[in-house]
């Protein structure tokens, strides 16, 4: 059974891609890529924040100021190297 820190932890970094999609848009496609994106960049941002002790707003084990601006980082990088999502052509 996973802990609640590590769900605590998937939650925020779901909710961080699911709310970027909703402003950015796209298909199904880019919201997996989205929510892989916060995954990863949570995890960064949580390993960087324990390896240089920073312990500004944690909650419990997490660091969350780290790991938030990691998975930021990390939306706005997939977001970058995507690209704009294509329009879709009307079909008359």
């Amino acid at each position: 059974m996973p802990s609640p820190a590590f769900v605590f932890g998937f939650i925020l970094a779901t909710l961080y891609g699911a709310v970027f999609h909703l402003f950015v848009g796209g298909d199904a496609r880019r919201l997996a890529l989205f929510l892989l994106a916060a995954w990863l960049g949570f995890v960064l941002g949580q390993v960087i924040g324990a390896a240089l002790n920073v312990t500004i707003l944690d909650i419990g084990p997490i660091h969350t100021l780290t790991a938030t601006l990691g998975a930021w980082l990390a939306l706005f990088a997939a977001r970058l190297f995507t690209g704009a999502p294509k329009a879709e052509k009307d079909v008359d």
